[in-house]
């Protein structure tokens, strides 16, 4: 079958591999298509990431092999799989740590979505594997993982009706969070460098603005105490100073994605004297990933606007360069 490799040097390359089959309690795919993750960009640029591989975990396909005790899913079922889950009984399992689970480290899809078929083991057929509705589009379905991701952060950060949150990067996953924000009763400001990517955060009925403007919104919204919430989805550590002015004193900041910066250009004392909660979430658990399945579903969360690029297997180098220069918001690639 076709794949796309990753090599050293965060080289891609299309290439034949050994196509796998479905074992006991497992699913074999063909895959209808795969959306390109923040995090695939992350690992084309780590030189410690694990070559050759093939990447890819926001898939949707239909099965074409059930294998011995399967339950629930058969042959020709269009389904969306995630590619981690844990072992639901550890320590980290039993405290709402799911995703430092030895085991939801160690699991994943085979060989990645970003290729014609994929093997799901059987404990992602059991916990993270769900049949996609009639109504719902591939696309559509492809973000029930980043979708989860999203919502287990914004579970985490305990919002109350009336708070002011704050969202700061304005992609495919910052336009999730203004959604999943306005759902928990929270009045909702974006901001994004890009006055286009501000433009279809206020599509989505949210306030929205560059930079220089986005911590006097939040500060009005909020009768001039500042942000309860502000979740970073881009910037890296750099962007921490400017969050701080923006956050309201005992207020909490949250970054949902990581990036350059191996200290925090922030003083101790201001975390303590102003009482600031900084709080990460990586990934997401089989429970947020129901409930984000539901979302969809349902009908409650738009994402239909949020893939710019479709593109073949072969062109997955062309859209990564695309995210990288900030030109699609998101890429959906097809075998």
């Amino acid at each position: 079958m076709r794949a796309v490799v990753l090599h050293g040097g965060g080289h891609l390359a299309a290439a034949d591999v050994p196509r796998p089959a479905a074992g006991p309690g497992e699913l074999l795919l063909r895959l209808r298509g795969c959306g390109l993750c923040g995090s695939d960009i992350a690992k084309l640029a780590d030189p410690g990431a694990r070559v050759p591989a093939v990447l890819g975990h926001e898939v949707v396909g239909d099965v074409v092999e059930a294998g011995d005790g399967v339950r629930g899913f058969g042959v020709g079922d269009r389904v969306v799989a995630a590619h981690h889950v844990p072992c639901g009984a550890c320590h980290y399992c039993w405290r709402g740590s799911e995703s430092m689970c030895r085991a939801f480290k160690e699991s994943n899809l085979d060989p990645g979505g970003f290729a014609e078929f994929v093997r799901v083991p059987a404990g992602n057929v059991r916990a993270a594997t769900f049949r996609v509705p009639d109504h719902l589009t591939d696309e559509e379905a492809s973000f029930v993982e980043p979708l989860a991701c999203c919502l287990r952060a914004v579970e985490r950060a305990r919002v109350q009706p009336g708070d002011t949150a704050l969202v700061v990067g304005l992609g495919s996953i910052g336009c999730l969070f203004l959604q999943l924000f306005a759902r928990a009763g929270a009045q909702v400001v974006g901001v994004d460098q890009d006055a286009s990517r501000a433009d279809l955060a206020r599509r989505f009925g949210a306030t929205a603005a560059l930079p220089a403007d986005a911590a006097t919104l939040a500060r009005e919204a909020s009768g001039g105490r500042g942000a309860d919430h502000v979740m970073i989805t881009g910037g890296a550590a750099a962007v921490l100073p400017w969050a701080v002015e923006a956050v309201r004193d005992g207020g909490a900041l949250h970054y949902f994605a990581g990036g350059r910066g191996d200290t925090l250009p922030i003083p101790l004392e201001t975390l303590y004297h102003r009482e600031l909660t900084l709080t990460t979430t990586y990934s997401s658990s089989p429970a947020t990933l129901a409930r984000a399945f539901w979302l969809l579903a349902a009908g409650k969360v738009d994402v239909e606007s949020l893939v710019s690029h479709r593109l073949p297997l072969e062109r997955l180098a062309e859209g990564v360069d695309l995210v990288r220069r900030r030109q699609a918001l998101k890429v959906y690639v097809t075998p």
